[in-house]
């Protein structure tokens, strides 16, 4: 898929390229078990909005680029090669996936599955009911963390070493850190 960004003023911003899958070939059983990714509900993004306001704290936010390349395929799947990049000298071979593509039914599940891992290996906790939501306890407070797909709030009682926690997420995953909070689905952070 191509793709052109523009601007608010009309002009291109970027050009953006994503090669996505077929999914309607995928068949249930054989190249995947389980789709199923929870997202934050507006419900929990509004009680972290009012409790952060209510204890003057601050809202981050960070955006994962290309957030479901960074999860790993457990199943064995394969795609023909993509058009205007077949290789002429081996135009019958196909492509072995081993990152989840978009297009495909498991990669919001596998992306969840894998900074999961990396926020409980980390030291946070999570909870039964909301698998979206991180929090660890730190020397001096706390560190909340809620997930939208590739979106990140986040916040912590002070904002002392808030950029170290930005950090180890940019060196793990490649993110982008968009700072304070200001918009968030519809809502105006102030």
């Amino acid at each position: 898929m191509y793709k052109v960004k523009h601007n608010v003023d009309g002009s291109v911003s970027k050009y953006k390229a994503r090669l996505v899958a077929k999914d309607y070939a995928q068949t249930y059983g054989i190249d995947y078990e389980e789709t199923y990714s929870p997202v934050a509900k507006m419900t929990i993004i509004k009680i972290i909005i009012v409790m952060v306001a209510t204890k003057g704290w601050y809202l981050h936010q960070m955006d994962v680029k290309n957030v479901f390349l960074h999860g790993d395929l457990q199943e064995e799947m394969y795609m023909e090669q993509p058009l205007g990049y077949v290789d002429q000298t081996h135009f019958n071979l196909v492509c072995r996936l081993k990152k989840a593509l978009y297009g495909l039914k498991q990669p919001p599940r596998v992306w969840l599955d894998k900074i999961g891992q990396y926020f409980v290996t980390s030291g946070f906790q999570t909870f039964n009911v909301i698998f979206v939501l991180y929090v660890k306890k730190i020397d001096h407070g706390i560190v909340i963390i809620l997930i939208y797909v590739d979106d990140f709030i986040i916040t912590r009682n002070s904002d002392a070493n808030i950029s170290d926690l930005k950090k180890l997420l940019k060196q793990k995953f490649e993110m982008k850190d968009l700072g304070k909070l200001g918009y968030f689905f519809s809502i105006e952070v102030i």
